[in-house]
């Protein structure tokens, strides 16, 4: 196939991309800026210059495509305060993506998220899929989920998949690499409360096979979990950051936890686990790479932040 993908130079992009050449794909991807665009050639990739707001390059490079992979969200402008700015751009690049494939067949591929999903239970793939309010928050991306699989109906075979918040790996940016710096910055490792709430995880390459699978054989409206490990206790991963670092772990009141970790606080405090029997299923997929512990374990994220 003809692939064109958004954020494919990013954390989980520039696995995507590998996987989908590895398995005979020609791919495109969106590169806003020259080293984007440099990381694209150098893995193989075409390039078409352009943003999430170049609307007019979006319905382009999709038509010309026999499928789209859409990664990309403007998470610099989520994590400066206007997340509703982010959900709002990236529903535009949706619709834009529904009117250049409408009536075709052709695959659209969303990633999306899994945090607040179902709090205190395990979340399934059959979640989420009932119209709510808009609400704020992660909540708000949910309905450019749901918009994603009502193409179904318009001759789009239309897949969401919903990432953990924890796609690991070595080079990872985010919340785990930030888990290590709030722990360098505390002197401790901590959880909130009695960390026994759950994280949902997977390894990024893991997670980048799946994306390839939905491509290539995900129904019509279909919901994929890219999870391998369904709830990690937030207390073991600070007990694993604590030994590598040589701090002591300690938990954290939810009063102090804005304190102590910052940005991460609300969804490091989250209870979120996530079930992918489902996915496993219906794609055959099966995850190969280490889990979170064993991965923390490796060592990587502490030379990264020792750097």
């Amino acid at each position: 196939m003809r692939v064109f993908v958004t954020g494919a130079s990013g954390w989980i992009g520039s696995a995507v991309v590998p996987e989908l050449i590895g398995a005979g794909h020609q791919v495109t991807g969106l590169a806003r800026s020259e080293a984007s665009a440099a990381a694209l050639t150098a893995a193989g990739a075409q390039v078409r210059r352009g943003t999430l707001d170049d609307l007019d390059t979006l319905r382009s490079a999709a038509a010309a495509s026999d499928g789209v992979i859409h990664l990309a969200f403007k998470h610099d402008i989520a994590f400066s305060g206007d997340f509703q700015g982010a959900v709002d751009a990236d529903r535009r690049a949706v619709e834009t993506f529904a009117e250049a494939l409408a009536g075709s067949d052709r695959p659209f591929v969303l990633a999306s998220g899994l945090l607040g999903l179902a709090p205190g239970r395990v979340a399934t793939e059959r979640d989420g899929r009932e119209s709510a309010p808009a609400q704020a928050g992660p909540s708000a991306r949910m309905a450019t989920a749901r918009l994603t699989l009502s193409l179904a109906s318009r001759g789009v075979r239309s897949s969401v998949l919903r990432l953990p918040p924890t796609v690991h790996g070595e080079g990872d940016p985010g919340f785990v690499a930030a888990l290590v710096g709030f722990a360098r910055a505390n002197g401790f490792s901590g959880h909130v409360g009695d960390g026994t709430n759950r994280w949902p995880a997977v390894h990024r390459l893991d997670a980048a096979n799946l994306f390839r699978l939905a491509l290539e054989k995900a129904p019509a409206g279909s919901v994929l979990h890219p999870v391998a490990d369904e709830g990690v206790p937030t207390r073991a991963i600070a007990e694993v950051i604590g030994r590598h670092l040589g701090l002591p772990v300690a938990a954290v009141s939810p009063e102090d936890a804005g304190e102590r970790f910052g940005w991460l606080a609300p969804m490091f405090a989250a209870d979120s686990p996530a079930s992918s029997a489902l996915t496993r299923q219906w794609m055959d997929w099966r995850p190969a790479q280490p889990g979170l512990i064993d991965d923390l374990d490796k060592g990587h994220y502490f030379q990264a932040a020792s750097a």
